[in-house]
């Protein structure tokens, strides 16, 4: 039976973090044709020790050097040899016919050249990244400056997170995550993998729009649905965000257009951070001088603890300024 699936899964300093992923992966590979390459980038946890002797039928991939989340993917693809190939996050937790919901949905449509999935926070709350538009001047603008967030089903200032798309229905957009980016190898062996000058974000916008350019449909496919425990590396909204944001989007727009869109995109995008740079500094003006009353001290809380540890934590709490009051116990 030929090889189905190749996933590859890019771990850095996430041990753990990828242990329950792969415990996922192999449960939901049963019963498909299916390898599993990981790839570490240079982890400093331990990571090479932990899964020493663990996962035998995984293959584990390990540099000496951090060489990006790009570059590590295009190195494990050159041992993949699937007819689909998967790039997933370690962070994810995959559901058990994830897999094969995936593989039917491109098995009846040749014309589907890549496919993502629903994906949803440890919350159960639903990621809006799992479908996205392509980031166009107006687009990204709408983004940075906030928009988005106030229209939030728009069709015009909600078109970055194509808020206007219901999430449950099963439709073609423009851009998949590369947290979950089920690819044929035979559009990657015409398109190209992952675009290695991308740092941080837009590596999986560019992949997006190379296939889209080379006749194919990206896929979201709403009933298979996965975990995304996502990093807090860099806070949405923060500046350091925006500017890794702009970064990726200007190279993207540098990369695939040119004249006067570059240049209008440029213009509008910094224009964004200008204004939201000027909004976030009002904003920690005014709290250092509006006070904010804190009524969570004022609620009830339960600790689970036995009785010993139980009284310390009442101890400490009573020391604290604001101290609680109101305490309840179950038992462990």
């Amino acid at each position: 039976m030929p090889l189905q699936l190749s996933i590859i899964i890019v771990n850095y300093n996430v041990k753990y973090f990828l242990e329950q992923c792969l415990c996922s992966v192999v449960k939901a590979s049963q019963n498909i044709a299916a390898e599993i390459i990981v790839i570490d980038n240079n982890s400093s946890d331990g990571s090479r020790e932990y899964f020493n002797n663990r996962f035998e039928g995984v293959t584990f991939l390990w540099e000496t050097e951090n060489t990006g989340f790009s570059r590590a993917n295009n190195k494990a693809l050159k041992y993949a040899c699937g007819e689909l190939v998967l790039f997933l996050n370690p962070d994810t937790i995959v559901a058990e016919d994830v897999f094969e919901k995936c593989l039917q949905c491109l098995h009846q449509d040749i014309s589907i050249g890549a496919l993502g999935v629903k994906m949803i926070d440890g919350s159960g709350i639903f990621l809006k990244e799992s479908k996205r538009g392509f980031p166009g001047p107006l687009t990204s603008l709408y983004k940075i400056s906030g928009f988005a967030t106030l229209f939030p089903r728009s069709r015009v200032f909600a078109r970055y997170y194509l808020g206007n798309k219901d999430e449950n229905t099963t439709q073609e957009v423009d851009v998949l995550a590369g947290a979950f980016m089920m690819v044929r190898k035979s559009v990657l062996e015409l398109t190209g993998s992952f675009d290695e000058n991308f740092f941080m974000y837009g590596e999986d916008v560019d992949l997006s729009y190379r296939i889209q350019q080379a006749g194919y449909k990206n896929l979201y496919l709403a009933d298979a649905c996965i975990l995304h425990f996502k990093g807090e590396s860099t806070k949405i909204g923060s500046m350091n965000y925006l500017k890794l944001f702009y970064g990726a989007m200007s190279l993207f727009v540098r990369k695939h257009f040119s004249g006067g869109t570059a240049r209008l995109y440029t213009i509008l995008i910094r224009l964004a951070i200008w204004s939201k740079a000027s909004l976030s500094a009002i904003g920690h003006a005014l709290k250092k001088v509006v006070r904010k009353d804190d009524d969570a001290a004022n609620l009830p809380a339960l600790v689970v603890a036995n009785p010993m540890a139980y009284q310390f934590v009442q101890q400490l709490a009573e020391q604290g300024p604001g101290h609680q009051q109101h305490f309840g116990r179950v038992s462990t």
